[in-house]
């Protein structure tokens, strides 16, 4: 395991980028698992793939997020510089542009309503992107944009060993239903984890979406699982409205969200109580969502 802290990015920065070595670094409050970030002075960070499995985020963000950032009127992630492998480490890493805003929770949005209207238009014009070169999905972004059956054994696995907290059936119902279409249409860009860590607010307003290292290409129901992880009734309307989602895939969409929080439960349901309720809550709603629509 590499270390990752605050004095290997010096080294790195000091030995490929020594016009920024009297530069501030420091961890930033919230760093993802996929990714190390450290604020470089003000205006960048640092981003360090965690693991080897992360490695070919680096290359599809800075090959990719300059052209998708030309047809998107809400910023994202912007280069700056790509690092090399080093002896101090093994892979090669991103200079990003920093971007303000607080990460998104329910009490920084001014209206739920506007905030999923504005994130469903995002992604519905990050669909509208040419995605006939963009890498399709699979093993090198989990699957996401993929065929939600890849974890078939997983999510069902999940739902058998829950069978005395959760509604075997309903949740199996739910689980294949998921699982009786596919996405019929060209492959269209997605994000791959549209989740409130990966999105920032300012002024009460979306003003940023981070992260692109799950981006692919393919179905976009995967981007729509924050309906059911973080969306009240009234608002998760509003979302799907601005998506304009069939049926079939907004049913692959709630796929998505079961089969996450089921495995988030079940792995942490022992040794992780807040984040063990905190998914079994997004499991009542999947629930009460579902029956309400039968």
């Amino acid at each position: 395991m590499i270390k990752i802290d605050v004095d290997l990015v010096s080294k790195l920065i000091n030995s490929q980028f020594p016009e920024w070595s009297n530069l501030e670094i420091k961890p930033v409050k919230k760093s993802g698992n996929d990714n190390k970030t450290f604020h470089l002075g003000n205006s960048m960070s640092v981003r360090l793939p965690s693991d080897e499995a992360y490695v070919p985020q680096v290359e599809k963000e800075q090959k990719w997020l300059p052209i998708l950032a030309k047809h998107l009127s809400t910023p994202i992630s912007e280069q700056l510089a790509k690092g090399e492998p080093s002896e101090d480490y093994p892979h090669p890493w991103s200079v990003n542009k920093w971007l303000d805003g607080e990460t998104l929770t329910l009490e920084n949005i001014d209206d739920s309503n506007q905030f999923a209207n504005d994130l469903g238009k995002f992604l519905v014009e990050l669909q509208s992107i040419d995605a006939s070169e963009g890498p399709l999905a699979g093993e090198h972004n989990f699957y996401r944009g993929g065929d939600i059956v890849v974890y078939d054994d997983e999510c069902r696995d999940a739902i058998n060993n829950n069978v005395n907290t959760f509604n075997k059936h309903l949740l199996k119902e739910i689980w294949e239903l998921a699982l009786t279409s596919k996405w019929a249409g060209e492959p269209v860009w997605v994000h791959g984890d549209i989740a409130p860590g990966n999105i920032l607010i300012e002024n009460g307003k979306l003003c940023a979406v981070i992260d692109f290292g799950i981006l692919g290409v393919g179905d976009p129901s995967c981007d729509a699982a924050m309906a059911w992880t973080f969306f009240d009734d009234s608002s998760r309307k509003t979302f799907k409205n601005a998506l304009n989602f069939d049926a079939e895939t907004w049913n692959r969409a709630r796929g998505w969200a079961l089969w996450k929080a089921l495995i988030t439960y079940n792995y942490n349901k022992q040794s992780n109580k807040a984040v063990a309720d905190e998914q079994c809550n997004i499991i009542e709603v999947i629930i009460n969502d579902y029956e309400t629509e039968r």
